[in-house]
């Protein structure tokens, strides 16, 4: 019994023993073989196998399946009001922004309004920006969603619009400002 188990040892490390042999066959072609049965063949020396160790189980595995891509926080932000290239007429210069966004402003996130690339008033959760005594002329609005550091997560395109005040500044009689001209 000792016996069979010593063999059945010995016959399966035997592939670890092996070599790689070449000769020339009689048509002149070099064949490699890991058995040594012809006469002219001669055993190969093989460099050691550059094999890696595997990579402890907390380092990159680029097999391992990868999380998945976190979906933008927010689908959609937009400036309700004013509508793109609008003409407000208010003569006090006063108007309301409304933006929305979805999801809704998330925990810890804040509302910034931009005018012309200037922000307007401090950050906040409210959705509506009342804006006083804008010039006259044409502006740029933007907004942006800001997180808790006060980095910008999401900002929209410029949207311009226009405000109409008006002005004493052409009228021949500023006593009656009713004879002034919007431009």
């Amino acid at each position: 019994m000792r016996r069979l188990l010593l063999c059945s040892l010995l016959l399966a490390a035997l592939p670890a023993f092996a070599g790689v042999y070449t000769y020339i066959d009689q048509d002149g072609n070099r064949v490699f073989t890991d058995q040594p049965k012809r006469s002219n063949a001669q055993r190969i020396e093989l460099a050691p196998s550059n094999a890696m160790p595997p990579a402890p189980a907390d380092q990159y595995n680029p097999y391992a399946p990868s999380p998945p891509p976190s979906p933008p926080q927010y689908q959609l932000l937009r400036i309700l009001v004013p509508e793109p290239d609008a003409t407000i007429r208010a003569n006090n210069g006063e108007m309301i922004v409304s933006v929305s966004s979805d999801p809704t402003l998330l925990p810890g996130h804040s509302y910034r309004l931009l005018l012309d690339g200037k922000s307007v008033g401090e950050p906040g959760r409210s959705p509506v920006f009342p804006l006083h005594n804008v010039d006259r002329g044409t502006h740029q609005l933007s907004v942006e969603i800001l997180d808790g550091q006060g980095r910008t997560l999401e900002q929209t395109p410029n949207q311009p619009f226009h405000m109409k005040r008006v002005s004493i500044a052409g009228n021949p009689n500023p006593a009656q400002p009713g004879l002034a001209t919007i431009p």
